[in-house]
């Protein structure tokens, strides 16, 4: 199989939270696609974050595009140089007020949409973790912290009982694998 080659890119719109492109591509049969649109966002690092007593640290916020309130994990994108750690502790830290002195696990990197986003996302596991500071949150942000037992978050994702998105869901399951595949209990000390 081929890449598609890009014959002309312009820019649609810019803005600081993503810029829309359109690609003109001739792919491998010489089929010409005049107005391919690609959206251009930044990475973003996202966690699943536990505290000793087990209970998963969620948020819930209105989100515009789903015209609902959800119940999330801590997420967001890198700022300046941060490193994908620094950024989800950071992330954690102002959404959340919560911290660890354990390292972040990483459990995944996956494409958004790679049909038409450009972006990744880097999905960690943040043990022991604790309340330690108060929200530092933007001015377009109003979120509520929410602990729910991680045990539990599946059958109310499986059944809809909370209203969620697909990076949630994916990494509580990425979590579940990981201590599955490490046969640990989240009560025990996890050395990585």
């Amino acid at each position: 199989m081929e890449k598609w080659k890009v014959l002309k890119s312009e820019y649609v719109h810019k803005s600081p939270y993503g810029n829309i492109r359109k690609d003109t591509c001739e792919l491998p049969n010489e089929f010409v696609i005049d107005e391919y649109i690609v959206n251009e966002y930044s990475d973003w690092v996202n966690a699943v974050v536990l505290t000793k007593e087990n209970q998963m640290v969620l948020v819930e916020q209105y989100r515009h595009a789903g015209n609902d309130i959800y119940l999330e994990i801590p997420a967001g994108k890198k700022e300046d140089n941060e490193t994908d750690e620094e950024a989800i502790r950071r992330e954690i830290r102002e959404e959340t007020g919560f911290v660890s002195y354990k390292k972040p696990i990483l459990l995944g990197e996956f494409m958004i949409n790679p049909a038409t986003q450009n972006n990744k996302i880097r999905t960690y596991l943040l043990l022991d973790a604790f309340k330690q500071f108060e929200q530092n949150l933007d001015e377009t942000e109003e979120i509520s912290v929410k602990l729910i037992n991680f045990d539990s978050l599946g059958s109310l994702i499986k059944t809809n009982k909370i209203k969620t998105q697909l990076f949630t869901a994916n990494a509580y399951f990425q979590a579940k694998i990981f201590f599955s595949e490490n046969q640990l209990n989240r009560h025990k000390k996890v050395e990585v």
